[in-house]
């Protein structure tokens, strides 16, 4: 059987009225602030959880009851917020 003839491509190169500006980044880095802060919710959350539970609900605040789960998750989220926006 015979082999097939391979054809070559030309590469395009768009025209230099459309071809786009290769313009600095307006991006600016994330401040040093935000990756500590996002960090200290993680492992204020995760602590405030431990807490929690082993305190058999009494700690860090008896009177807000299962909402002591949602303040040691919310800040747990709260970080994840924060590390979206790092670059």
């Amino acid at each position: 059987m015979p082999k097939s003839q391979v054809r070559k491509k030309k590469v395009y190169t768009p025209p230099t009225d459309v071809r786009p500006t290769t313009a600095p980044s307006s991006r600016k880095p994330s401040p040093v602030w935000l990756p500590i802060t996002a960090v200290a919710l993680i492992v204020a959350g995760i602590g405030w959880l431990v807490v929690y539970y082993l305190s058999e609900q009494q700690y860090p605040v008896m009177a807000w009851g299962y909402w002591n789960l949602a303040v040691g998750f919310g800040a747990m989220v709260a970080s994840l917020a924060l590390l979206s926006r790092w670059r």
